[in-house]
C-alpha cells in the first residue's frame, strides 16, 4: 500500500486545522501520531508491555510542533502563499520529527513515512540524494499540497501535489545508470522458526549441503545461526569450515553465545575452507530485546515481560570481511533499520551490504517484512547492492537501485539464491549525508521566529 502514503496524511492535516486553537491542533497531532506508533509496532508488545503505551505517548509528542505549525498555516482562510509556506515549513517539521524517534535508545527509524516506498525504484530514487528523510519530505510535501486543493476547492491547484509527486520519477529517469558490473552468486539460508539452538545450526547445515555445485560466492545464514562460540568450540569451526569446503564458496554464519571473555556477543563470523577468516561484533542493540535501558530503573520491567535478562555486549563498531575479491559490509538484525551503517561501510570500502536477522519473537508480524524492506532503502540510499538472510524472517535482495532480485516470505523455508550485480555508484546521500535534516531544522526554525516577530509586533501594548 505504498501509495496510501501519498494522501494518507491529508485526513490528519484536516482534522488539526478545524481544531479551535493552535495547542488543541498541536495536542490532536499528538494523539493520531501516538495511535500510529501503537498501530505500526503493536508487535513490541511482548518485550515492552505496558511501557509501549507510554513510549507510543513520547514518541507522538514529537509531532505537537508539526501538529501547531499544522493549525498556524491551515487555519482560517487559506491563501495560496500559506498552502506554498506550508508545503515547505510541515515537511520540515515532520522530517525533524522522523529524525528524533529514529535515535537508537528510542527504537530506532521504524515505519518511516519515506520508507514505505520500498518497493518502488521510482518513488524511492530520491533516497539516493538524501537518504529516506528526502523521500518523507516529499510525501508530506505532497499531503500538503493535496490538502490545500481540499481546502481552497481550486482545480488548478492540483499541479502543486502532482508535480511533487513527480519528483521521484523524474530523477529515476535522469540519473545516470549504474556501470555494467560482473555479478557476484549469494545464496540465502532460511530455516525457518526453530527454537533449539542445535536444531537451528543442523538444519542451516542441511540446507547449505544441497547448494554444492552451485558456482556459488557467498553463503549467508540468519541472525543467531550459531549457538556456539566458535573460538572455544573448534570441533564446530572445522565443521563449518569443512562446510564452506564442499559448497565451494565463503560462510557467513551469525554466532549468538557466550565469548571467551564473559560476555555474550552476537556476531556475524566468515569461514572458509582455512577457518574463520573474519568478524563483526552487533555494535547497535535492541532497547529491551538485548538490553534494558536504565536498567537499574526500569529492570523490574523484565518480569513481567520478555525483556533481556542480561544484557548483551557490543562490538567496536562497523568492519569489511574480504571473502575472494568480494568485500562484505555484514550488519546484524536491528542494524538494517539505521542509514548511518551503510555509509561507513561503504566508506570502509564495501561491495555488497549482507544483513542477517533471526525475528521469531515477532513470527507473522509487521516487523518482519518492515525489516526486510528497508534493505532496498539502505540500497538506493549508498548506490550498493544490498541482501538480507532471515533464520526465521523475510529474506530479500536488491540492486543499487532497488529493484528486487529476491524476496522468500517468513513462512517459508529453504534456500534463495540470487546473482547480484556488483555494480554501484556514489550517491549524493553518501557524499553529504543528512543535509535534509540541516535544511528542514533551518526552514522551520525560520518560520518559528519569523512568526513569533509577527505575534510580537501584532499584540496589543
Amino acid at each position: 500500500m505504498w501509495w496510501l502514503a501519498w494522501f494518507g496524511v491529508v485526513p490528519l492535516l484536516l482534522v488539526v486545522r478545524a481544531a479551535p486553537t493552535a495547542v488543541q491542533g498541536a495536542v490532536r497531532a499528538w494523539a493520531g501520531m501516538s495511535g500510529f506508533v501503537l498501530a505500526v509496532q503493536y508487535w513490541v508488545w511482548p518485550f515492552a508491555g505496558p511501557l509501549l503505551v507510554l513510549l507510543a505517548a513520547a514518541l507522538g509528542a514529537l509531532w505537537l510542533p508539526w501538529g501547531w505549525a499544522a493549525h498556524r498555516l491551515l487555519g482560517g482562510q487559506v491563501t495560496t502563499r500559506g498552502v506554498l509556506a506550508a508545503t515547505v515549513v510541515l515537511p520540515g517539521a515532520w522530517v525533524l520529527a522522523e529524525a528524533v524517534r529514529s535515535w537508537h535508545r528510542l527504537g530506532g527509524p521504524w515505519a518511516l513515512l519515506g520508507a514505505s516506498q520500498w518497493n518502488q525504484p521510482a518513488t524511492l530514487a530520491p533516497a539516493s540524494a538524501g537518504g529516506v528523510w528526502l523521500v518523507s519530505f516529499l510525501i508530506v510535501a505532497a499531503n500538503t499540497a493535496l490538502a490545500g486543493v481540499v481546502l481552497r476547492r481550486s482545480i488548478r491547484a492540483v499541479a502543486l501535489p502532482a508535480a511533487i509527486v513527480a519528483v521521484g520519477p523524474a530523477w529515476f529517469w535522469l540519473e545516470p545508470a549504474p556501470a555494467d558490473e560482473p555479478a557476484t552468486r549469494v545464496a540465502l539460508v532460511q530455516p525457518g522458526d526453530i527454537t533449539d539452538g542445535t536444531a537451528r545450526q543442523a538444519a542451516s547445515e542441511a540446507l547449505t549441503r544441497e547448494l554444492a555445485g552451485q558456482r556459488l560466492d557467498l553463503v549467508v545464514w540468519g541472525e543467531s545461526s550459531v549457538d556456539v562460540d566458535l573460538d572455544s568450540d573448534p570441533e564446530v569451526a572445522a565443521r563449518l569450515a569443512e562446510l564452506s569446503r564442499r559448497v565451494g564458496a565463503g560462510l557467513l554464519v551469525n554466532v549468538d553465545a557466550r565469548a571467551a571473555s564473559g560476555g555474550i556477543y552476537k556476531s556475524a563470523v566468515l569461514v572458509e575452507p582455512d577457518g574463520v577468516q573474519g568478524t563483526y561484533a552487533k555494535s547497535r542493540l535492541v532497547p529491551f530485546g538485548e538490553y534494558v535501558p536504565f536498567r537499574t530503573v526500569l529492570g523490574w520491567a523484565t518480569r513481567h515481560t520478555d525483556a533481556a535478562g542480561e544484557d548483551r555486549w557490543r562490538g567496536g563498531g562497523p568492519v569489511v570481511l574480504h571473502t575472494g575479491e568480494l568485500a562484505v559490509g555484514p550488519l546484524i538484525s536491528f542494524e538494517a533499520l539505521f542509514s548511518d551503517l551503510p555509509r561507513r561501510l561503504v566508506d570502509l570500502g564495501a561491495d555488497l551490504l549482507a544483513y542477517q536477522s533471526a525475528t521469531s519473537s515477532y513470527q507473522g508480524s509487521w516487523a518482519q517484512p518492515q525489516l526486510a524492506s528497508l534493505v532496498a532503502v539502505h540500497a538506493v540510499e549508498v548506490g550498493h547492492p544490498a541482501i538480507h538472510a532471515a533464520t526465521s524472517g523475510v529474506s530479500s535482495a536488491f540492486d543499487a537501485s532497488g529493484r528486487r532480485l529476491g524476496w522468500l516470505a517468513a513462512a517459508e523455508r529453504g534456500v534463495v539464491v540470487v546473482d547480484v550485480p556488483l555494480s554501484s555508484r556514489t550517491t549524493g546521500y553518501q557524499r553529504f549525508g543528512d543535509w535534509v535534516i540541516v535544511v528542514a531544522l533551518l526552514s522551520f526554525t525560520a518560520w518559528c521566529a519569523r512568526s513569533a516577530r509577527r505575534s510580537w509586533r501584532d499584540a496589543p501594548r
